[in-house]
This record gives C-alpha cells, sequence and structure tokens, in this order.
C-alpha cells in the first residue's frame, strides 16, 4: 500500500549525486540503481503540485505519525520560509530517527530511500547555513546522531581471529568486515562531522549535549571491524578535540582509559592504529613545558603499547606519537628508550625487526647527553640482535651503521660501545650462516677499524683471550665429569647409595 503512496509523491533529480554515492556500495545500499530524492513541493499553485497536508498524509503512511508531527518534513527547506527552517529541520531529524535492518537490502527500500534525501538535506543545510543553531535543534541532532550511531556490535564482529588488532599476526591479513549499513551510517557521519565543525554551533550550548556520556559511546565505536566507520571517527574525535575545548582533558582520560584495557586486559581492540592518529596531532599542540598529566601519558600508556604482540598494526601511529614527545621535549630520549628496552621481545623475530627500526627512529632525535644514559643496554641489546639466527634480525641490526648520526654517536662513545659490538661481530664472523649478513658484519668491523683501529685490535685480543678461558672452562668440566662418572662406576652398588645416571 505504501508504495502506492510513494508513487504518487513528485520526484526531481538528484543534485547532489556527488556527495551522496561518493564511497557507497550500491549493491549494500539498495536495489535500485540510484537513490531519487524523496519530494519536493514544487513552489506556486499550479495544477501539478499538492498541499503540504497531502504529503504529510502520504509520508504518514510510511512513517508513525509521532514522527512526522509538525511541520512536513518531507517539504524541501527551499520551500518554507527562512524562519521556519530551523524548525524543518528539527522535523527531518526526527525522520531520520527511524532506523532501517540494512541486512536484507530489498527489506523497507522505499522508506530507506526518503530517510537517504532526508539526510542529504539535513548535511546540504548545515553546509549553507549561517544563522546561529537554537537549542532545540543541537538537542534533536544530538538525539538523532545517538539513535542512529550508537549500538552494540553483533557477536560476529568480536569473535574469532579476524580482528584487525586482535593478538597473534595471523588474523592481521584477514579481509575487514563493512557494515551492511554504512550507506546510510557515513551520511549520519558527515552530518556529525559537519555540525559539530559548523560556526553556526556555538561550542557552550553543544557542550551540554555532545557531553561526556556522548564522547565515551562515540569512543566505543572506534571498536568497529569496518575500517570506514573507524577512519570516519577519527576526524570527528579530532574535530571534537578541537571544538570543545572543555571537553579536552576527558577525552584524554577516557582514550588512556581504552589503552589500559587493551594492553593490560584485552590486547584486543579494532581502534587502536585510529586513536593514535589522532594523539599524534594531540601531542604536536601540547604547550612546553609538558604538564606531568603528558608525560605520565607517555610512560603509562605510549611505552606499555609496546608490550602486546599486535604492536605490528599501529607500530607506525605509536612510533610517530612517541617521536612528537622527542620534539616537544628532547630530554626524554634516554628514558623512551629504556623503556621499550623493558618491552623487548624474545621470541618474536618480526617484533624484533620493528623495534630496531623505532630505536633508528629514536635515535636519530636522540642528543649525546641523552645517548649515553642509555647506550651501555642498548647496545647489549643490539650485540644479542646481530647474533640472532635470524637472518633479518641480524641484518636490520647491522643496518643501523648506515646511519650517519647513529654513526656519530658511536665513535664518540667507542670506548664504551665498541668492547660490547666487536665480539658479536666477530662471533657472527666465524658462525653466522647468512652470507648477506656475513657481508655486513665485515662492513661494519671495517667501520670500526677506521673510527679506531688500536681499540678495534684490543677488543679482537680481548674476545680471543676470553673464548680460550671460555674453552678451557669447557674442557675442565668435561674432565671432572668424566672423573665422577669413572669413580662411580668402580663403586659397588647398595641399597642405599646414590647412583649417578648419565
Amino acid at each position: 500500500m505504501w508504495k502506492q503512496f510513494l508513487s504518487k509523491l513528485p520526484r526531481t533529480k538528484s543534485t547532489g549525486a556527488g556527495r551522496g554515492d561518493d564511497g557507497f556500495d550500491s549493491g549494500q545500499c539498495s536495489a535500485n540503481n540510484a537513490i531519487q530524492r524523496a519530494t519536493s513541493v514544487p513552489s506556486g499553485g499550479g495544477g501539478g503540485g499538492r498541499s503540504a497536508s497531502a504529503i504529510k498524509r502520504m509520508s504518514s503512511a510510511v512513517f508513525p505519525s509521532s514522527v512526522v508531527a509538525g511541520i512536513e518534513p518531507l517539504v524541501a527547506f527551499k520551500d518554507v520560509p527562512s524562519s521556519e527552517r530551523q524548525s524543518l529541520f528539527v522535523s527531518k531529524l526526527g525522520l531520520c530517527c527511524a532506523v532501517f535492518d540494512f541486512t536484507d537490502p530489498s527489506k523497507s527500500s522505499a522508506e530507506k530511500d526518503i530517510k537517504r534525501q532526508a539526510l542529504l538535506d539535513l548535511i546540504d543545510f548545515v553546509d549553507t547555513n549561517t544563522g546561529r543553531f537554537s537549542e532545540a535543534v543541537i538537542a534533536a541532532c544530538a538525539r538523532t546522531l545517538a539513535v542512529n550511531l550508537f549500538r552494540v556490535f553483533p557477536p560476529s564482529y568480536r569473535s574469532g581471529s579476524g580482528s584487525s588488532s586482535a593478538g597473534g599476526g595471523e588474523g592481521d591479513e584477514d579481509e575487514p568486515t563493512f557494515d551492511p549499513a554504512w550507506c546510510h551510517l557515513q551520511l549520519v557521519y558527515e552530518l556529525l562531522l559537519k555540525f559539530v565543525g559548523s560556526n553556526s554551533l556555538d561550542a557552550k550550548l553543544g557542550k551540554k549535549y555532545f557531553d561526556h556520556s556522548f564522547i565515551v559511546r562515540l569512543l566505543n565505536l572506534l571498536d568497529s571491524e569496518d575500517p570506514r566507520e573507524r577512519d570516519a571517527l577519527k576526524t570527528i574525535l579530532h574535530r571534537i578535540y578541537g571544538k570543545f575545548m572543555v571537553h579536552r582533558p576527558f577525552i584524554r582520560k577516557a582514550v588512556s582509559n581504552i589503552f589500559y584495557h587493551f594492553v593490560f586486559e584485552t590486547q584486543r581492540h579494532n581502534g587502536v592504529a585510529e586513536l593514535l592518529e589522532v594523539f599524534g596531532s594531540v601531542i604536536s599542540g601540547f604547550a612546553l613545558p609538558l604538564k606531568e598529566e603528558h608525560k605520565i601519558f607517555l610512560w603509562k600508556v605510549l611505552i606499555p603499547l609496546h608490550k602486546p604482540k599486535s604492536v605490528g598494526v599501529y607500530l607506525q601511529q605509536l612510533t610517530y606519537c612517541v617521536t612528537q614527545f622527542l620534539e616537544k621535549d628532547p630530554k626524554l630520549a634516554g628514558s623512551i628508550v629504556l623503556g621499550i628496552l623493558r618491552y623487548w621481545p624474545v621470541t618474536n623475530s618480526q617484533k624484533e625487526v620493528m623495534f630496531l627500526s623505532e630505536i633508528e627512529e629514536i635515535l636519530e632525535a636522540t642528543s649525546m647527553v641523552e645517548f649515553q644514559k642509555c647506550m651501555v643496554p642498548l647496545f647489549r641489546r643490539i650485540a644479542h640482535c646481530i647474533n640472532s639466527s635470524h637472518f633479518q634480525v641480524a641484518e636490520r641490526a647491522l643496518f643501523m651503521w648506515n646511519n650517519d648520526h647513529i654513526i656519530s654517536l658511536i665513535a664518540q662513545n667507542r670506548q664504551a660501545i665498541m668492547p660490547i659490538i666487536v665480539p658479536a661481530l666477530q662471533h657472527n664472523s666465524q658462525t653466522h650462516w647468512n652470507h648477506a649478513v656475513l657481508n655486513l658484519t665485515a662492513n661494519v668491523m671495517k667501520v670500526f677499524s677506521d673510527v679506531d683501529d688500536e681499540l678495534c685490535s684490543e677488543c679482537l685480543t680481548k674476545y680471543k683471550e676470553d673464548e680460550e678461558n671460555q674453552a678451557s672452562l669447557e674442557e675442565k668440566r668435561r674432565s671432572t665429569w668424566a672423573r665422577l662418572e669413572s669413580a662411580a662406576a668402580l663403586q659397588p652398588v647398595t641399597g642405599h647409595t646414590a647412583v649417578l645416571v648419565g
């Protein structure tokens, strides 16, 4: 019956098709090949036009009467006086509170088209509006956004290894999950983005409705498995952070709590990379000197984020945040390196390669004083990496000597570093199986010889002496055990005599 009503509604070609179709999957959004605008009442009193009451009766056949109460929501903004447009805006928002099931594309397709057109009208109005939004408009918009966006993800979104930030590297390559409702969700997110960023929204009035509860529920949506939704939320979160200064401390605290939950409890969250990307620009805006709150965020959030085995999913964004702190306060470099060493992987070679890359990036921004605070434990770890049987780990560690700044730091502290690294290089040259690693080892040894040939020779001599002493100790140990076994073999076995089992 509602199809008969809809067929009577006047239709016009969409002038905003570019906006509406951008990024949509038409196969998921609707069975129709093109979404037409729902209705616009023709201006003038020609015989082809219909009265507002007639249109209201038609829309009531599709949507409940409570939805279309007040100004008829299907009327176009251009067909009402300027003084009534905000009331029409509220009426269209009420219509958009109707939520549909998108798992079946053929179900309620006409209603979905009408709602889609209403959303496009709302976005256009926010774009072109010049006056201040009233409190009723802000309240209605916040309600409509909450009804459409805030939801609990079904269990299929949370289970299995498909989570993009779930533990285990094997799940990272799974195909992302796309929400079938994205064709409408995208418009709702666009409305939220434009509404929050609009000059017509008074921040002092808006903070009452875009409050802490709204922000927390918005942050919870970042666990969505749909990368398109997470990308939209990332932009919106950044816009909210910039618009409502009073909410900034709360947003930082709420995001910290998400990270704590991820690192120390679940190690499962899909939006860690997006949250870190937002905070990269937030950190770059911190005032100097850094507040203690911001340093605590570095020590208790960013450094522990190196712990999860899924760190590779968000390491690029994490490294950017860490280097932003270094740009703000270079004196943090030494303690950052020591902090990363506490979470250094022992059995995960892929993580070791990633950590070595991050360490190199940090060292490029490290001063001599800060380097001296961490160089001994750092190069002990690098020596272990050089001797790794995994050729990629050894290769990545040796690549550090291609960095001129790092070579300069090493050369000025060669008395402490060469006795640690030269034995590892010599051990590699004698035992490593990979030819590329052997060639890099020879190159690094040549660099040390060029820097200080005398010290390099002393380190090699010391290494040979240590090897001889170790061999001598091993021989003594073997001979001692051989004598004990021989003596035990000559003793008769009695009831309570201890027996040496070989």
